[in-house]
């Protein structure tokens, strides 16, 4: 097979740029992907809390490679041919008993290669670490943890009865944006179930969650302000935080960190992200994070054609600092590279001005009705502090503009903002 631009990965950044070159190359571009179906990753907490149905969530790559003028390869990048212009694309097996190959490994040649693979967990070498935590890096992450969750309050319920201490200690490590959104969103998911399905649990009281960070104060890259209200927005909802302290080893029923042992059933690991470790192995350069080594124009420096954007790209920015991994700097990107693109199939010269990152400000959502975050000005340094409704309906703002840049029309976009709403008008819990 060959495609003249193929893009590994659909993630944020990913998927947008397949979705905006599509609808201008129809034909010329292909998505691969190990999955068959995309969901925003800041949505991930709220789909491990259950206040977020992933099924009704998650966008087909088929469907939007059908509705975008695209072609979508389903299976995991294994290997880069750069001299031969060509990746490996993984089987695909039917994961039953029998275990038949559904799709056999598969070469794509290209014209010109985007790696955008994002990004997986960082243990940092924590004893126990990867054996006894969930990462919210994909979906099945927080479905496992929303099932083991169920599963943990039906035990504490049954034992109610003989102990009047049972309940479920949860412990969330890493005090940044996702940490807190899930704290947050879980406590506010912990009543619904209480009320809805298990009767016998106090929410606050037997549903036990205690986050915990190793620098001075939670989401440490905001402005203190920021930090200071999601802090008495936690305290508010019986969060236990904990700053200032580093997790040593990890358990199946424990977090030690220093001399105190968290009693944990349920753990998850938000402390830190690196990039997928089977980079290394592209014979491309990757700086020591295992990111990929990119110039101000996010081509793969010493190979032309070969680009890389988001999480797994290492791009150092106009004030010479690394771009940070968030979702917004991988949606700058993708329209970076669009751009690029368009100017190669209209045969204009290239770019000359390199990208450049511009930090539009932080979100941090505290479950259906509430947020926080800091949007920056226009003018260097100036940012206005945001809370509660407001601040709310700018959090399903941005979800409604990737939506919009993956489905590519303003009405689509204004009927998701239709069934956002009202999804959210609800207690929505999943408990099957």
């Amino acid at each position: 097979m060959h495609s003249k631009i193929v893009i590994v990965g659909g993630g944020a950044g990913g998927l947008e740029l397949a979705c905006k070159l599509g609808r201008k190359m129809p034909g010329s571009v292909m998505l691969v992907d190990s999955r068959l179906y995309h969901i925003w990753k800041p949505s991930l907490h709220e789909v491990a809390a259950g206040t977020l149905d992933v099924h009704q969530e998650g966008l087909s790559y088929q469907m939007l490679a059908h509705d975008n003028g695209f072609t979508f390869a389903y299976g995991p990048m294994l290997a880069l041919d750069h001299a031969q212009r060509s990746i490996t694309i993984g089987a695909i097996t039917a994961g039953d008993e029998r275990d038949e190959v559904v799709l056999p490994e598969r070469q794509v040649s290209f014209d010109s290669l985007v790696i955008a693979v994002g990004s997986t967990s960082n243990y940092f070498g924590v004893p126990g670490a990867a054996e006894h935590t969930i990462s919210l890096n994909a979906t099945e992450d927080a479905e496992r943890f929303r099932l083991t969750l169920l599963k943990l309050l039906t035990l504490a319920s049954l034992k109610k009865e003989h102990n009047v201490e049972a309940g479920v200690d949860v412990v969330i490590i890493g005090g940044g944006a996702t940490g807190v959104e899930l704290a947050a969103e879980l406590r506010e998911a912990s009543g619904v179930y209480a009320t809805y399905g298990f009767g016998q649990l106090k929410a606050e009281r037997d549903i036990r969650i205690t986050l915990l960070e190793g620098a001075p104060r939670i989401l440490a890259p905001l402005p203190e302000k920021v930090s200071s209200a999601a802090l008495n927005l936690l305290h508010q909802r019986a969060v236990t935080v904990v700053t200032n302290t580093r997790v040593t080893a990890i358990a199946a029923d424990g977090v030690t960190a220093g001399d105190i042992v968290y009693p944990a059933q349920l753990v998850v690991w938000a402390a830190g992200i690196k990039a997928p470790d089977f980079l290394k192995e592209l014979g491309l350069p990757t700086v020591k994070s295992g990111a990929l080594d990119v110039d101000q124009h996010l081509q793969v420096k010493g190979f032309a054609g070969i680009y890389a954007l988001g999480d797994c790209a290492a791009c150092i920015g106009a004030d010479g600092k690394p771009v940070p991994p968030r979702a917004q700097a991988a949606h700058q990107q993708a329209d970076y590279l669009l751009e690029t693109f368009l100017r190669q199939r209209d045969n204009k010269p290239a770019q000359t001005k390199p990208y450049e990152y511009k930090d539009y400000g932080s979100l941090v959502s505290f479950g259906q009705t509430t947020s926080v975050g800091s949007l920056m000005g226009s003018l260097k340094g100036l940012s206005w502090f945001v809370e509660g409704f407001v601040a709310r309906l700018m959090y399903v703002s941005l979800h409604l503009l990737h939506h919009k840049a993956v489905l590519g029309t303003v009405r689509t976009g204004v009927l998701a903002l239709a069934r956002f709403l009202i999804k959210r008008s609800t207690p929505l819990v999943k408990l099957h």
